[in-house]
């Protein structure tokens, strides 16, 4: 049998090393902050200038009044996870971070009244599941896209907001938060980037869909060539597709008949010509030549149909030459119409007006002319001329809301946006243009631009405003001489093709930025 008095000591020395842990941890426990004051469950801080570090575990109610800081930082309440209410009003914070109140996941009670808050970080709630009462009021917020995060927050928590208002901007000013909805911010906003440098000049850019695919074509005046891009779906790049060899080309335009593709090839030199893409030997063949006595030196062309009918037109800038119609006759194209003789055109545009085709002409020796469809002819006879508008180089058409605009590109002089009013073409808005040779509507998605080039200074990105009824700046792209552009999707993506007469032609893609992120 062991000795009795053993056990005993035994028993002695496990109840005072006992105390000694509890006192140990009495020592470690938080005492109060400096400048808070600490009763048995709450905390009031005065004048503190930052979130003190820790706080005796029993407080579960944390007050500031007079702080010396503007800014909540992040991870301030790391250290006191049992929060149950906290009150920072009446102070002066103008900022927090989003992961400032991380880790209060008991907290029941927040108020933020009464501070210089203009915005709240996106999801600077996240993790506080237990909340049930928020307070925002004498704040200055600022209702737009940084915040739409929490319009979208205050629909689906279940802690509830005193009613507080917005501070702007001028759209929502004066309107309570709590009603507005995420459809209330317009928050999706674009840009062109850069995306690819291709090792070429060119002076028109044309894309179409041929065989369920995307294709793009350049005239390269100074190669004398057609080049045909596509699009490699494995390097995500644009590949030369093919080449068509000619000679000062200026025009390649495509035509897609009946599952055929046609290229009318326009030349300064050695008269133009039609191709056809051979399936077979997957190769272009000349099958056409145009008439060299009708067109000596084409500008631009257009193709269009009218009841079935494919057409295509050449607008002659030669003073001996005739601007001309072609028609599709099942075999080949012939001369349809002949519009006019040496008016030099520059430029020609197929439309339709009040549902009825027309033509638009321009040209360096007199004001646009409009022409419209003779359905009993089948002919285009002449029907007025857009007045005031002397040397414009190009006219473009685009659609708002049904409403019908041009884009009138003048080389010097102010270029125009001009709206059909039923009557005629009346002016929406000027452009300064010293320089241009194209300003082209451009429509991707539900976004409409006008992108304005210039061989003297930066493109010039417009987009329209909806709300003004007028193009509004949107971007500058850095392109030398731009001779045209057009838009190409693929593999859900939009890219910008835009021409250079004296420098890289190049790609851009078409980027959505969402603002409230």
């Amino acid at each position: 049998m062991g000795h009795p008095g053993r056990g005993w000591m035994l028993l002695v020395w496990i109840v005072a090393v006992s105390f000694l842990l509890a006192d140990g941890r009495r020592l470690r426990q938080p005492r109060c902050p400096s400048g808070c004051t600490c009763t048995k469950d709450n905390a009031l801080c005065e004048n503190v200038r930052s979130v003190p570090h820790a706080f005796p575990s029993d407080v579960v109610s944390l007050s500031f009044v007079k702080s010396g800081f503007n800014e909540i930082a992040g991870g301030s309440f790391i250290h006191t996870p049992n929060l149950q209410l906290l009150f920072i009003e009446n102070n002066r914070i103008a900022s927090i971070s989003p992961f400032a109140f991380r880790g209060l996941k008991a907290l029941i009670h927040l108020s933020l009244a009464y501070n210089n808050l203009e915005t709240l970080p996106k999801d600077v709630f996240k993790g506080m599941d237990a909340l049930t009462k928020i307070d925002l009021r004498g704040n200055n917020l600022i209702c737009d896209c940084k915040l739409k995060w929490f319009v979208e927050w205050i629909h689906h928590t279940n802690a509830t907001l005193d009613e507080i208002y917005c501070s702007g901007p001028s759209i929502h000013q004066g309107k309570k938060i709590n009603d507005l909805q995420p459809h209330s911010f317009d928050c999706i906003t674009t840009k062109f980037a850069s995306y690819q440098l291709l090792k070429f000049e060119s002076i028109s850019v044309e894309s179409f869909n041929f065989g369920n695919e995307q294709f793009v074509v350049f005239a390269q005046p100074f190669t004398g060539t057609c080049t045909f891009l596509e699009w490699d779906h494995v390097e995500m790049t644009f590949r030369t597709y093919d080449i068509i060899e000619s000679i000062s080309t200026v025009v390649c335009k495509p035509i897609v008949i009946d599952n055929q593709l046609f290229i009318i090839v326009a030349q300064l030199f050695g008269g133009s010509h039609i191709y056809k893409r051979d399936t077979s030997s997957n190769k272009f063949i000349k099958i056409q030549d145009i008439d060299i006595l009708r067109i000596r030196k084409p500008n631009d062309i257009e193709a269009f149909e009218i009841d079935g009918e494919t057409f295509f037109i050449i607008a002659d800038s030669s003073k001996a030459g005739s601007t001309t119609v072609y028609k599709w006759n099942g075999i080949g194209f012939y001369s349809h119409q002949s519009l006019h003789l040496w008016y030099r055109d520059t430029d020609v545009e197929y439309l339709e007006i009040a549902n009825k085709p027309h033509l638009i002409l321009s040209s360096s020796s007199q004001r646009p002319v409009v022409y419209q469809w003779n359905r009993i002819q089948k002919k285009f006879d002449r029907r007025t001329d857009i007045p005031d508008m002397e040397d414009v180089f190009s006219v473009k058409h685009f659609r708002v809301k049904g409403d019908l605009f041009i884009c009138l590109t003048r080389f010097i002089g102010d270029s125009r946006v001009m709206r059909w009013d039923g009557a005629m073409f009346k002016e929406v808005q000027t452009f300064p243009s010293r320089g241009s040779m194209v300003f082209q509507p451009v429509f991707v998605s539900k976004w409409q631009y006008a992108i304005l080039g210039s061989d003297y200074s930066l493109t010039q990105v417009y987009q329209w405003d909806t709300n003004r009824g007028q193009f509004v700046p949107s971007q500058e792209l850095s392109i030398q001489a731009p001779r045209g552009f057009s838009v190409v999707s693929v593999d859900n993506r939009v890219f910008l093709f835009a021409s250079s007469f004296k420098g890289k032609t190049q790609i851009y893609e078409h980027i959505m930025i969402d603002l409230s992120d």
